[in-house]
């Protein structure tokens, strides 16, 4: 009875590799995915993020589920295009091993028999891996994708800047409005760095402020 159990639970598809399967028909027969190229795919792969974002914010379980499944989508398709270049072929199996082999080196207080009994620690230890992989970078500032909305952005830089004796993000005078719009973009940039050493998020802190706001309009439309 147990080897008939085990053997049907072998039958079962991976969804997983269900899901790869399913992609690479689509690339290979759907007219409009044919034609889509990692560039195509870009404001897609933002979208499917910042819903996903909204997912884990605003949504519920079963949003958070689909939403997550839509991102899953876009590494399959960017892995299906990747699979078809003609110089430099990667599939999703690749990027899956290449991930691996990275979450494996970052994580030696798991893989590797060193120890790790606090956040502190183990970030100790994920960054040290990091910093060998990244061993051809000049700048702490390497590596930082330009693309990311302003605030995190800004969050990034700061906290890549401290410990470079960089003064990037001074004090907000107290009570002061800013005059010019380079003011205007100190102020914002000392703020960010006031919620970074609070361990505050600042780009999520705007996204659920601006959540009231919305609220606040609807209910005033809705007034007769």
């Amino acid at each position: 009875m147990s080897t008939e159990r085990e053997s049907a639970q072998h039958e079962v598809p991976d969804p997983l590799r269900a899901a790869a399967d399913t992609m690479r028909e689509v690339r290979e027969n759907c007219v409009w995915s044919q034609r889509i190229t990692h560039r195509d795919l870009v404001p897609y792969l933002i979208e499917e993020s910042h819903e996903v974002i909204d997912a884990v914010e605003n949504g519920t379980r079963a949003d958070l589920r689909e939403e997550l499944g839509d991102l899953l989508w876009q590494v399959l398709f960017h892995a299906a295009i990747a699979a078809q270049d003609p110089t430099d072929p990667f599939d999703i199996d690749d990027v899956a091993a290449t991930l691996t082999e990275k979450m494996v080196r970052r994580h030696p207080h798991v893989f590797a028999g060193e120890t790790a009994t606090t956040p502190e620690q183990v970030l100790v230890h994920w960054n040290a891996a990091k910093a060998a992989e990244k061993r051809t970078r000049r700048s702490v500032l390497d590596g930082i994708p330009r693309g990311m909305p302003a605030l995190a952005l800004a969050q990034k830089v700061v906290g890549r800047a401290t410990g470079t004796g960089a003064d990037v993000a001074g004090a907000v005078p107290a009570g002061s409005v800013p005059r010019t719009e380079a003011e205007l973009g100190d102020a914002l940039l000392a703020l960010v760095a006031v919620a970074r050493s609070q361990g505050w998020d600042a780009e999520r802190a705007l996204r659920e402020r601006l959540r009231r706001v919305e609220d606040e309009v609807r209910e005033a439309e809705s007034r007769p």
